[in-house]
């Protein structure tokens, strides 16, 4: 299996590039694993939000269409414990997917056919977070959820 986490827009800031450089590094040794980064439309200033989200989901479409299952981080998402989202690795690995997608989308969030075409959402917390600094987190608890399969120090109940 491999994974593929879509983002709208560049990381800015340093300090979270450097981390989520570390956790993907990190998780090489897992699984293939591979970060995409959907360039953030220009002009927008004079667009609505609807206008915006749907671009962007004709960006975000276009990445998808050769992934097998597309998760969206979403406020109105799921949320799992981190063993629970090792769990939800295992199932996939053993009903034979071959490739996972998760997407975070720009400001706005998701178009309609963005949210048709994909197979559900995970929400990280009930809290907001900035765009930025959710990537970070993703990439960490996809590392925590690897070395939890491995049976690996790293987490601690």
């Amino acid at each position: 299996m491999n994974i593929k986490l879509l983002l709208v827009g560049k990381t800015e800031e340093k300090y979270l590039k450097e981390g989520i450089e570390i956790f993907q590094r990190r998780l090489k040794h897992y699984i293939p694993f591979e970060i995409i980064i959907i360039p953030p439309l220009k002009d927008t200033k004079n667009l609505s939000a609807n206008i915006i989200k749907d671009r962007e989901g004709e960006l975000i479409l276009k990445q998808i269409e050769k992934i097998d299952k597309v998760y969206l981080f979403d406020e109105k998402g799921e949320e799992f414990s981190s063993r629970g989202f090792a769990d939800f690795f295992q199932k996939n690995m053993n009903l034979g997917t071959k490739s996972i997608g998760f997407v975070v989308g720009g400001a706005f969030g998701f178009s309609k056919e963005v949210y048709s075409r994909v197979g559900g959402r995970i929400s990280i917390s009930k809290m907001t977070f900035s765009h930025q600094m959710i990537r970070l987190m993703i990439v960490e608890q996809i590392y925590r959820a690897f070395t939890i399969i491995k049976n690996e120090p790293y987490h601690n109940d």
